[in-house]
């Protein structure tokens, strides 16, 4: 409790007066929100302490390598909720020093979960949970901000936010070479530690959806970080598919940003995402990227790592059903050449289908 008081700074409570929730329930919250954490944490790795307390078999925890929690609404009508542990699971860092992400996807997403692993194992870096929320097309951006997006945001944006539980590696403040970054943990120094801290404030949780409480993480992507966005679907009478979008954070002019961020909720972190489009299919406008998307929820990893994504999903029979890599970028096994070397995708699909999963048989 040391640690988060004097490192997570609480934020405004943007809660309507007559919902906002006492200074004593609020300093309540944060105990129980650290606990969660523990509690979290201890369950996917285990504790030797619990050994100590008589807990032998908890104390071996469960060796897991991803964990989702199930808030809304069976626990978060009644107790905080887990933003928290989420967003500091998810971080390179926390109270013991830097350390590897414990992985922790939102509303126990495990497919979402699944694409955090892929990114995670592939870049050893920190995965942000992200709802795709919202496509703001350049003329509606105009109309709302009286401004026009410029960059590599001209062609519209796509707002990528969660109720507070991205990792905080997300907001950008590590950098190599003056540019912002998300490095794997081990490279990560305690003054970038200090200030993804700093750029992230914990908001009171809005409890008309929230009434049990808690914390929202938020803060706000830097720009021009190169990422993949991914999700893995599952299809009935398919199985799993891929999909990816590789892309650019952007950053806004701020009275842009906070126009924009007021129409959701501006208690909550934000990533500004513009998906680098190929003219065709999918990727021929931003909006197609958006409304192609199998879920409301992506996972982002620093980084343009498609072809690895596409390569990994070939070795586990998983087809990809939406990509934005050049050709000359994608490796996959010789034998799926058999299958069709003109349509790509498509011979993708009947390689993995003839071949069959890798696992699970």
């Amino acid at each position: 409790m040391k640690w988060v008081k004097a490192n997570c700074k609480e934020g405004p409570d943007l809660n309507k007066p007559q919902n906002r929730l006492s200074a004593e329930r609020r300093a309540k919250d944060w105990q129980t929100v650290v606990k969660m954490m523990l509690i979290t944490r201890d369950l996917m790795v285990g504790n030797e302490k619990l050994a100590a307390m008589g807990y032998g078999e908890e104390a071996l925890g469960h060796n897991a390598i991803l964990a989702g929690f199930q808030g809304q609404r069976q626990w978060t009508d009644h107790m905080p909720n887990g933003d928290f542990l989420e967003a500091l699971l998810n971080s390179s860092f926390d109270w013991n020093g830097i350390r590897e992400p414990y992985l922790v996807a939102t509303e126990n997403d495990s497919l979402n979960g699944a694409a955090m692993l892929f990114g995670h194992l592939l870049t050893d870096t920190a995965q942000i949970f992200a709802d795709v929320r919202t496509y703001w097309s350049p003329a509606a951006v105009k109309r709302v901000t009286g401004k026009a997006l410029t960059g590599k945001a001209a062609n519209g944006i796509i707002h990528l936010i969660n109720s507070g539980a991205a990792t905080l590696d997300g907001s950008g403040r590590q950098s190599e070479k003056g540019k912002p970054v998300m490095k794997p943990w081990w490279k990560i120094t305690p003054a970038e530690v200090d200030k993804c801290l700093q750029a992230t404030e914990w908001c009171p949780a809005n409890v008309e959806y929230f009434r049990g409480g808690g914390y929202s993480s938020r803060f706000v992507t830097l720009g021009e970080m190169p990422v993949t966005m991914v999700r893995l679907n599952l299809v009935k009478g398919l199985g799993p598919v891929l999909q990816l979008a590789e892309g650019y954070t952007v950053e806004l002019p701020a009275k842009s940003h906070q126009v924009l961020y007021q129409r959701t909720d501006p208690t909550w972190p934000t990533t500004w995402f513009a998906p680098t489009l190929t003219g065709k299919g999918a990727f021929r406008d931003v909006y197609s990227v958006m409304a192609n998307w199998g879920a409301n929820h992506g996972s982002l990893s620093y980084g343009h790592v498609g072809h690895l994504l596409i390569t990994l999903a070939s070795l586990l029979r998983i087809p990809v059903c939406m990509h934005n890599v050049a050709e000359e970028r994608i490796f996959r096994p010789s034998v799926w050449a058999g299958f069709g070397t003109s349509d790509l995708e498509s011979a993708d699909y009947r390689a993995c289908a003839n071949l069959g999963p890798l696992y699970g048989r």
